[in-house]
């Protein structure tokens, strides 16, 4: 898709139904999610954490102490992956959702015709850590490409476990609250998402409307170029990219941990005409065998339990299941009072 040398054109599995398609003259012009700069006194930056998880479920922050030149070297290595010629990608390529490295597309389903809808995007998905048994699976070329994710993966490791301390202490929980109720082996995934210019973007997605099943998740996005887009409110607001800043959003876990005081909420991905635009999303999700529910802590006569517990295994399964649709998957362990 990333290097076709004809211009790119709307084949029909790339248009959407009517109902599905993104509207994008009515996307509002309130302000965008909260921006945070971590450089400022500790107490001051949970509260401001706090009341963007309450009422956004996303964030940017500033001043993360993550390197910039670390970060441009990750969104060049990704961006070169994509641009390869289709062959030495292809054997990358798969619709089996087990594979530990996969490069692949996602689809919406017409309820209509329960035909496929591609999403105009590619994506490339693999572990950031544990890397030992999985680095000798990565792309040979670009020949940096195991260097550099090695390189951010250690980066974004200890700004996960600051944003998860900042998040718990929010809660007013300890500050290591939800690293341990999320387990000793979290799964911890890394996505590239590459979006070409697209010719007709009111026909289409980059990323359809859905929301993160993980815990929490940092988001670099290409600088320029707008296309993440989340619901506030009930009406879709661009998240502009700032320079070197991380978005940061919430996954359902979390909602649920917090027993819906935290908000995971929907986003999707916008294309435009004239600019292609990269992201890399890292993922940070419970170990399989986690037992995810209400915190005790959160829980009581005036605030009573919202979910029911289950193993983060069940909920995986039923996000499988639903593949295609607008997924509702944390709505399966709500309680019906």
């Amino acid at each position: 898709m990333a290097n076709s040398n004809s211009p790119l054109s709307l084949t029909p599995n790339y248009i959407l139904p009517q109902d599905k398609r993104p509207n994008l003259s009515q996307i509002s012009a309130l302000a965008s999610v909260p921006i945070i700069d971590l450089m400022q006194p500790s107490a001051s930056v949970v509260d401001q954490i706090s009341k963007a998880c309450e009422e956004y479920g996303f964030f940017q922050i500033i001043n993360h102490g993550v390197p910039q030149q670390v970060c441009d070297r990750m969104m060049s290595v990704v961006t070169e992956f994509f641009e390869l010629p289709p062959e030495e990608k292809a054997p990358f390529f798969t619709t089996d959702q087990t594979k530990q490295v996969k490069l692949f597309n996602f689809f919406v389903k017409d309820s209509a015709t329960q035909n496929k809808v591609c999403m105009w995007s590619e994506c490339f998905s693999h572990p950031w850590h544990p890397l030992n048994d999985v680095l000798h699976l990565f792309p040979t070329n670009p020949p940096q490409y195991r260097e550099v994710v090695a390189e951010y993966a250690k980066e974004i490791g200890v700004l996960m476990k600051r944003l998860l301390s900042l998040i718990s202490q929010g809660l007013g929980l300890e500050k290591d609250c939800l690293e341990k109720k999320l387990g000793e082996k979290p799964i911890l995934r890394a996505q590239g998402n590459y979006y070409p210019p697209c010719p007709n973007p009111e026909l289409t997605l980059g990323l359809n409307v859905h929301t993160d099943l993980n815990a929490l998740t940092i988001l670099r996005q290409s600088e320029g170029v707008t296309g993440l887009q989340v619901i506030r409110d009930g009406e879709w607001v661009a998240v502009e990219p700032i320079p070197n800043a991380f978005v940061i959003n919430l996954g359902d876990q979390i909602q649920v941990l917090s027993n819906g005081s935290y908000k995971s909420v929907h986003h999707r991905a916008v294309t435009n005409k004239i600019r292609k635009r990269v992201s890399v999303a890292t993922f940070y999700a419970p170990s399989r065998d986690s037992i995810i529910g209400p915190i005790q802590d959160l829980i009581d006569d005036q605030h009573p339990p919202v979910y029911r517990d289950y193993l983060y295994s069940d909920f995986l399964e039923e996000f499988f299941k639903q593949e295609g649709t607008r997924r509702m998957v944390k709505e399966i362990f709500e309680l019906k009072n």
